[in-house]
């Protein structure tokens, strides 16, 4: 068997040695450093090997272009390793591919091999939402679906590669589609996918034999036994295509069923093709004719086996010691130093290659297999709690957080995506565990909830929020997500003799990075300027600012003054909260009044919710307006009472370019006023009762907002959001 175009697989091999005994789930025995890593099955020896050979495959890089298929393959490996690592370098690594390609597929417009890349792409952006990510696959690929090619998979004509005919390309280019509409909710994303998938299965799939040609090359071929013609490393790469698409397929998709049969069917006959040191051979059903250990289509395979058997999908008993077993021999393969020997090179004969042969998609293989043996270590004799997430909107719920109460007796708690076995970033704040969800429309997410001391290590968190008392300025307090900054002013400015301002309006900060920014710009005190991350333009003043609130009565509005004291209840990663309180003031009709304030900021938020509790003399409700400082320049100012919001796109401000201001009351607005140069948003606030309402600001240049209809839709969204939340249940 001599494949005219071998993509080229995954992974390890084999040395001429007798395999190690059967791992287990015992506990590793000690290691020096000079020893090859253990085969032993537990997350501590697991994550250890896998560690080693991506330090290896880093310190020795691939000659290969950097956006060519072979990188990518050893990327979307990297990739798994990034998800249980608690080192960031691998994520760093990952960052600076994406960098150097300036976020660009490869040049080959409709191959598949090109778009691989794309996958870990929409995983880097899921992680950390940069737009910049994922902004030139989309236009490729919307301009491949605008001009969509229909021709022949017949492999002997020109531009059969435009389309996925050959096996290989399963892999390669389904399931970057499929990651495309997760981050983006484009329907049409998921529909090619799925459709193309399966054109090419009807044309390349075996199904009596319930495995695929490589192409159609090979469809009268026989081997020198007279069977069929089926290349190992091939149907490995259908079979990792498959999880790969399983992961990313809604559980409620009509074709679900059916991509779940093809998985079983093909595993249930590679189960059998498994030879007895654990591996496959090149051919499949001419083992004898090719006596190489083959390492690349074995990897895959135990990434595929290792997965079914952690989604309940494939039978425990029957697979989990063919997983071992794969484990086993793909770890002998691995030498000290960490590198990833017996793998098959690109476009070689596979009957004879040097044993000591490595591909950094070899690494790729290796690493994704790691990833579910690792998770199948984890889970072992554990007994997590699963929290199935949906969202029963017609509209992406991308970067939310959802909370849930902690089990009884479950200290430092951590998620695992149960479709990826990926740790995600959480937070405890009291009895409630947040973590950052991704959903599409209509579609149901599981994860897994367990102590962190199940695991080898846990990832390091994306610090998202981030809020803090600022005495260096003035008493200052200022709170930021990913996507905005605000402050409000606190009692010394009353008397600086050069400040000298009483407000208990909101400022705003705009930004353009997702990262934190307030200690930062308030060291180095230059935040009036952009310097390629944002600034503050933004003129508050004693207007209410961006959400600032006052007491409404007889057509006036009635101000606090600066805030007197604060408190910090949570300081991210993922939600910041604080207390911020205001001392007595006259609030009109003679009553004063006094406020505490909690406001709380969320990862992937523009928004700040706040409840506000109100002290008042006098009986009765108190009118309160949110308020939206209104510039002098027309701007585009429009409310919703029925939706409870209201949002401004103010008028350009020079080359700093223009913000929005947007508040949303949940309960609903009572009414709209502008008085003072300010629009209200009026809602009534009973003394000692929560008030609730939102407030929040976007920022053209963040890349976020295009314009003012895009902020409004934002608002608008936001508060239809709040009334349908996602459905969370706890097993």
């Amino acid at each position: 068997m001599k494949p005219t175009y071998l993509h080229a697989a995954v992974l390890a091999a084999f040395t001429a040695a007798a395999l190690p005994a059967m791992p287990s789930f015992a506990a590793e025995a000690p290691t020096t450093e000079a020893a090859a890593p253990s085969a032993a099955i537990n997350p501590k020896a697991v994550l250890n090997a896998m560690e080693r050979v991506a330090d290896w495959q880093l310190a020795n890089p691939s000659k290969h272009r950097i956006d060519d298929w072979t990188q990518a393959v050893g990327d979307t490996g990297f990739m798994a390793l990034v998800g249980i690592s608690g080192d960031r370098k691998y994520r760093d690594a990952m960052i600076a591919v994406g960098e150097k390609n300036e976020w660009k597929l490869g040049p080959n417009h409709y191959h598949a091999d090109d778009h691989i890349i794309g996958q870990t792409y929409a995983e880097l952006y899921l992680q950390m939402r940069d737009r910049k990510m994922i902004a030139p696959m989309r236009a490729s690929f919307d301009d491949i679906l605008a001009n969509r090619r229909s021709g022949t998979l017949e492999f002997t004509v020109k531009g059969n590669q435009e389309r996925w005919s050959w096996c290989d390309a399963l892999f390669m280019g389904p399931p970057t589609w499929l990651r495309l509409w997760a981050v983006t909710g484009d329907q049409r994303y998921l529909d090619f996918a799925v459709s193309e998938w399966w054109v090419t299965s009807d044309y390349l799939y075996d199904k009596e034999e319930h495995l695929y040609f490589r192409d159609s090359n090979y469809f009268d071929k026989r081997e020198a036994n007279g069977k069929k013609v089926y290349w190992g490393r091939g149907n490995g790469w259908v079979m990792g295509g498959l999880v790969r698409m399983l992961q990313y397929l809604p559980v409620n998709h009509p074709d679900r069923p059916r991509f779940v049969q093809q998985y079983q069917d093909m595993s249930a006959r590679l189960l059998k093709l498994q030879q007895a040191d654990g591996l496959w051979r090149a051919s499949l059903l001419d083992p004898d004719s090719y006596p190489m250990k083959e390492s690349s289509g074995s990897a895959l395979y135990a990434y595929a086996f290792a997965w079914g058997v952690n989604q309940g999908l494939l039978d425990a008993k029957a697979y989990k010691p063919a997983v071992q077993k794969a484990w086993t021999a793909l770890v002998a393969n691995v030498q000290a130093d960490g590198k990833l020997t017996h793998v098959q090179p690109i476009g070689l004969a596979p009957k004879v290659f040097d044993d000591s042969a490595t591909e950094v998609y070899g690494v790729g293989g290796f690493l994704l297999a790691g990833s579910e043996v690792y998770r199948m270590a984890v889970l072992d004799k554990a007994k997590p709690q699963t929290v199935t997430v949906t969202n029963g909107t017609d509209g992406l719920r991308g970067d939310e957080l959802v909370e849930v109460a902690l089990g009884s007796g479950l200290k430092a708690p951590v998620v695992m995506d149960a479709s990826t076995s990926a740790i995600l970033n959480s937070q405890v704040i009291g009895k409630q565990l947040l973590f950052s969800v991704n959903l599409p429309a209509g579609d149901t997410h599981r994860y897994l909830v367990l102590p962190a001391e199940r695991l080898a290590a846990v990832p390091p968190a994306d610090v998202k929020t981030h809020a803090r008392f600022v005495p260096e300025r003035l008493d200052d307090f200022a709170w930021e997500s990913d996507r905005i900054v605000h402050r409000v002013y606190g009692p010394s400015i009353i008397n600086d003799p050069k400040e000298h301002l009483i407000s208990s309006g909101v400022d705003v900060w705009v930004k353009k990075v997702r990262y934190p920014v307030v200690d930062k710009w308030y060291k180095n005190g230059e935040y009036h300027k952009d310097h390629g991350e944002g600034l503050d333009y933004y003129h508050v003043g004693q207007n209410r600012g961006c959400g600032g609130t006052t007491v409404y009565t007889d057509n006036a509005l009635h101000n606090s003054s600066n805030y007197q004291s604060w408190k910090v209840l949570a300081d991210g990663p993922l939600r910041s909260v604080f207390e911020l309180s205001f001392g007595k003031w006259d609030a009109g009709s003679g009553r004063m009044v006094s406020e505490v304030k909690r406001y709380s900021i969320d990862a992937g938020s523009n928004m700040t919710r706040v409840e506000s509790k109100y002290t008042a003399t006098g009986k009765g409700p108190l009118t309160v307006g949110v308020g939206i400082v209104q510039r002098d320049q027309p701007g585009e100012y429009v409310t919703d009472a029925a939706g409870g919001w209201a949002s401004y796109w103010e008028p350009q401000h020079g080359e700093d370019g223009t913000t929005g201001c947007g508040v949303i009351l949940p309960a609903g607005a009572s009414g709209f006023a502008v008085a003072d140069k300010q629009q209200l948003t009026l809602g009534t606030a009973q003394p000692g009762k929560p008030f609730v309402y939102y407030f929040g600001a976007g920022w053209s240049k963040s890349g976020d907002f295009a314009d003012g209809a895009a902020w409004q839709a934002y608002v608008r969204n936001y508060a239809q959001k709040l009334k349908a939340p996602l459905k969370v249940s706890l097993k």
